[in-house]
C-alpha cells in the first residue's frame, strides 16, 4: 500500500472518528494528522494502522484505537510547558504524537522487546525518552510531571503513579468501571486526585494494573 493511501487513511482517520466525537484540540487534532501511525505497526498490520479498533504490535500488546488517544490527548491539554510521563510505550506512536504537543516526554514501557521497537521508531526525535520499566512504577527519577497519560484500559489507577504528579498535574487514562471501560480525567487537589468520568469508550488492556483479589465466603 503506497504512502498516499495512508496519507488518505489518516486523514479519513480525522474526519471520521476525531472530529466526530468531541476531539476538539487542533494542536491534537494536528499531532494525530501529522504521525504517521503505519510506521509504529507490523508490516502484516498496517492496512489496519486507522481502523477504529486496536491493532496488534506483537507480545500480546495492541495499541489502542486512535479514538481512544485522541479523546484522551484532547482532554489532558498538553502544552510545551508540560513535562509528561506516558505509561506504555508498546511501538512509540503514542511518544511520538505527544512529542508535537509536549515540552519533553518520558515513556514507559514493560517489554523490553516493545521498548526496543519504540526506541528504533523514534531514533532521531527530541524531546523523547523511553525507559524500561514496570509500568505500575512509572518513572520517579523524572518526576514531577504535569501531565501522565496511560495509554491502555487498566483495572486501576495506582498510587505510584498519582505520587508522581505536579500539583496541578493532571492524569487521562481508560479506567473500567464495572465492566466497562471510562475515560478518566483526574486532577490533583492537595494530596489527593479527583477523578472525572467523560466518556465510554473502547481500548486495548495494559498490563501490570490488576486489582488485588479479594475472597467471597
Amino acid at each position: 500500500m503506497g504512502q498516499e493511501n495512508f496519507k488518505q487513511m489518516r486523514k479519513a482517520m480525522v474526519v471520521s472518528q476525531l472530529r466526530t466525537t468531541d476531539v476538539s484540540d487542533p494542536r491534537v487534532i494536528a499531532a494525530m494528522s501529522h504521525v504517521p501511525r503505519e510506521d509504529f505497526v507490523p508490516a502484516a498490520q498496517r492496512s489496519f494502522a486507522y481502523a477504529d479498533r486496536g491493532v496488534q504490535v506483537g507480545e500480546g500488546r495492541a495499541l489502542n484505537p486512535p479514538l481512544t488517544t485522541g479523546r484522551l490527548l484532547n482532554v489532558a491539554h498538553v502544552t510545551k510547558n508540560d513535562n509528561v510521563l506516558l505509561i506504555g510505550a508498546a511501538t512509540g506512536y503514542t511518544a511520538a504524537v505527544l512529542a508535537q504537543l509536549a515540552g519533553s516526554v518520558t515513556a514507559i514501557e514493560a517489554n523490553a522487546k516493545l521498548a526496543a521497537t519504540a526506541k528504533k521508531n523514534l531514533a532521531g526525535v527530541e524531546g523523547i525518552t523511553i525507559e524500561t520499566a514496570e509500568h505500575v512504577d512509572g518513572w520517579s527519577k523524572s518526576a514531577p510531571y504535569s501531565v501522565i497519560v496511560i495509554d491502555g484500559v487498566v483495572d486501576q489507577i495506582p498510587q505510584t503513579l498519582v505520587d508522581q504528579l505536579a500539583p496541578d498535574g493532571r492524569i487521562v487514562a481508560a479506567v473500567m468501571n464495572d465492566g466497562v471501560s471510562r475515560l478518566a480525567l483526574g486532577r490533583t487537589a492537595g494530596e489527593h486526585v479527583g477523578y472525572q468520568y467523560f466518556a465510554d469508550c473502547g481500548g486495548c488492556p495494559l498490563p501490570g494494573f490488576d486489582k488485588a483479589k479479594t475472597f467471597t465466603f
